[in-house]
């Protein structure tokens, strides 16, 4: 995985890319494949834009990968998704620690089989020490159900007297979430047309900015991650604030 050349922008990149990785379904349904077959091309998307994310000099990208939402899919398609995750853990982790790419996982560990487990505390061990990119996989993850983990936590530290009630702000409330450590998404991407959040990084993608494009995720690559950026550079970032 070599860096790709520099890149003439007139704006910096974003420093943290969020992408819902959609439309792997409905590439393989156009082509007559099984829907295994979109994700499995959905695999060399993930490798593609890690790439182009080292060549733009992005800093985090996270990737939502299984939402806890999916888990209501066919029982014989999370089995071939868990198959595929063992696979690109197995395949992938020597290459991503090799390019100085750190991997994290949020989501809710607890469904999923002990050996993934496994290979994803070894993989985030293993690249614990990279800084060149942080990739976050958003795994059995949704945002609903991580911000009550982090109002259940305070709650627990309010009745224990471990926190006044009167502190609790913006700045606690983010410490307490899966991405207390992370920063907030600058540019979240949507794949395959589709315009919504889909109960991904609701908290933090308050500022965001979004773009939707009707490319389906296994044809996503450096070029179009190369145009979102560029689209990015030329919004005006105002945070709420009025135009002067």
């Amino acid at each position: 995985m070599e860096p790709l050349p520099a890149h003439s922008t007139t704006g910096l990149p974003p420093r943290h890319i969020a992408i819902i990785m959609d439309g792997n379904g409905r590439w393989a349904k156009s082509r007559g494949l099984p829907r295994t077959e979109g994700h499995r091309r959905g695999i060399g998307s993930v490798r593609k834009t890690v790439q182009a994310a080292i060549g733009l000099g992005v800093s985090y990208l996270t990737l939502y990968g299984f939402s806890s939402e999916n888990w209501n899919r066919p029982a014989g398609e999370v089995k071939d998704l868990m198959g595929l995750l063992r696979i690109y853990l197995r395949r992938e982790v020597a290459d991503l620690h090799k390019n100085g790419v750190r991997l994290r996982f949020i989501g809710d560990r607890s469904r999923l089989a002990p050996d993934i487990v496994r290979l994803i505390e070894d993989s985030e061990e293993i690249t614990r020490r990279n800084s060149r990119l942080t990739l976050v996989i958003a795994l059995s993850y949704g945002s609903r159900d991580e911000i009550l983990f982090a109002v259940r936590g305070l709650m627990r530290e309010a009745a224990e007297g471990r926190i006044d009630p009167a502190d609790i702000d913006e700045a606690a409330f983010a410490k307490r979430l899966l991405t207390a450590d992370i920063p907030d998404p600058d540019l979240i991407i949507r794949t395959s047309g589709e315009q919504r959040l889909s109960n991904f990084l609701l908290w933090q993608s308050a500022y965001a900015e979004m773009i939707f494009t009707r490319c389906l995720w296994p044809d996503f690559g450096e070029d179009e991650l190369r145009a979102a950026v560029s689209e990015f550079q030329t919004r005006d970032r105002r945070y709420g604030a009025a135009v002067g």
